[in-house]
């Protein structure tokens, strides 16, 4: 594995580890609006991500289809949301700000569901930064080293506040720093692992590249609309999460161009 593709897998991870070392700078309770910014700004990052890096992309690698170039896509879409459904209906996990744990029933402790829907979310970026890499490293010519490190860096950014997001609750629910730091960054242990399956599956999974991508991308869009967005939204009114989605989303949208 060159750098390149080693700094685009560890490159997520690196984000939520850094972010949730906040816990160590930052005391009491997170304020509410710092928390819809943080929330907002990582759904713009992924809404972004998902069209730029990994939709159009799959679409372009479909043109010789003429005009159904879109099918791959839409079944990739489709396939990524209802893949998270499917395992938002049956892991045990516990959303953030709420007290009913969703999946099946379980003995596990509150933190640990906390981290565990993290980690159901963080899943499909892996896969995302994978599938890119993947098809980067196996000669595709649409998919370049600099798309690669691009969607690998609006992920690690939108990592940051995910990363504070899980450890500051917990830190302020009378857990020890320390291990409030851990459980955030144990959150974001699935994204190198889920990339760099993808990696070594690659010579396997290039002829259906185009659906892969999309897939990513629909399990990313589930995310932000199933979670992240009713979480920037709750409570009394303010726009300042929906501000902070227009942040992240023309951030990484100027972040794909550019570099990519």
């Amino acid at each position: 594995m060159t750098f390149e593709a080693f700094a685009a897998v560890f490159l997520p991870f690196a984000g939520t580890v850094i972010g949730s070392g906040f816990v160590f700078f930052m005391k009491g309770e997170m304020k509410r609006n710092l928390q819809r910014s943080l929330t907002g700004f990582a759904s713009g990052v992924m809404v972004a991500a998902s069209i730029w890096s990994l939709i159009i992309p799959a679409m372009e690698q479909s043109e010789h289809m003429g005009k159904l170039s879109f099918l791959p896509a839409l079944i990739g879409v489709w396939g990524g949301f209802l893949f998270l459904l499917l395992l938002d209906q049956f892991i045990p996990h516990l959303h953030l700000n709420s007290e009913c744990p969703e999946g099946v029933n379980c003995n596990l402790g509150k933190s640990t569901m906390m981290v565990i829907a993290v980690a159901l979310h963080n899943l499909p970026e892996g896969m995302a930064v994978g599938v890119v890499v993947a098809g980067w490293l196996t000669g595709n010519e649409s998919i370049s080293a600099a798309a690669a490190l691009a969607l690998a860096l609006g992920i690690a950014l939108q990592n940051l506040p995910e990363g504070a997001i899980i450890s500051m609750p917990l830190m302020s629910n009378g857990m020890k720093r320390g291990k409030a730091f851990g459980y955030g960054a144990i959150s974001g242990a699935i994204e190198p692992v889920g990339a760099i399956a993808t990696i070594i599956l690659a010579e396997h999974i290039l002829p259906a590249l185009p659906y892969l991508l999309a897939f990513s991308a629909g399990a990313m869009l589930y995310v932000v609309v199933e979670e992240l967005i009713p979480e920037m939204s709750e409570g009394e009114h303010s726009n300042i999460g929906t501000i902070f989605f227009a942040v992240g989303f023309t951030l990484m949208m100027v972040l794909d161009v550019a570099l990519g």
